[in-house]
């Protein structure tokens, strides 16, 4: 039902009541059902779940549509996010009773900006688990996030559609779901490598390759750090 051409205000706990009546019907129908669950008022906790949001919300581009997706993802609205390569698959709760469908893909990491990166990256990331942990340099972060080379991606990169009524470019169920992935990135922060089409284990190769190299440049070289012969015999009574 509708007021003047506007849905019926809903409350919070009306809104998680109709999201939880269509979830229930879902997983009916579809067992491997993969609803983003919120606990607390905080929609990422990780290095990379903040990271994606932050990123989202500095562009101009954005600023007037992406917080409406907040309180979506806080009701526990987003019943279905599935991420593969490129692409996001969603279903949303909105205010009809059927959830409505959301498809977000984004391009795969262009070779120059690959490139850039894992130039950057050179002896700075020493394992794959300290990239997945966000445990590198802070210098690096700031890398990672850059506008022009960074690998997050920029508006333009991100497409979107969603079966909704509403003609806004960007809806409040595709905000949701752009803020549902930085939920995802908590749990498993390779779904972002997934999307941007990025061999996670060829930068972290990359990275220790160089650093390998720079080591073996320098066997051989004498260290200005080196203690000479004559002070190591004086040191020790030799």
């Amino acid at each position: 039902m509708s007021y003047g051409g506007f849905p019926k205000y809903e409350s919070a706990a009306e809104k998680k009541e109709k999201a939880n009546s269509s979830l229930a019907k879902l997983k009916k129908k579809n067992p491997d059902i993969e609803p983003l669950i919120i606990e607390g008022r905080t929609l990422a906790k990780s290095w990379w779940g903040k990271a994606w949001n932050l990123n989202l919300e500095s562009y101009a581009d954005y600023e007037n549509r992406i917080a409406r997706g907040k309180s979506y993802v806080r009701n526990n609205m987003v019943l279905d996010l599935k991420i593969t390569k490129g692409k996001v698959m969603a279903k949303v709760q909105g205010s009809r009773s059927k959830p409505y469908d959301v498809e977000i893909s984004i391009d795969a990491l262009s070779s120059e900006k690959w490139d850039h990166v894992a130039t950057l990256c050179n002896h700075s990331i020493d394992s794959l688990e300290q990239l997945i942990e966000g445990k590198f340099p802070k210098e690096l972060e700031v890398l990672f996030k850059e506008k022009k080379y960074g690998i997050f991606p920029s508006p333009k990169e991100i497409h979107f559609d969603c079966s909704c009524p509403d003609w806004a470019s960007m809806c409040k169920h595709v905000a949701a779901v752009l803020y549902g992935i930085g939920a995802r990135l908590d749990s498993n922060p390779m779904f972002f490598f997934e999307l941007r089409d990025i061999d996670s284990q060829e930068l972290v190769r990359k990275s220790v390759e160089q650093k390998l190299e720079s080591m073996l440049k320098n066997v051989g070289k004498k260290s200005k750090r080196e203690i000479a012969e004559k002070d190591i015999s004086d040191i020790f009574g030799l």
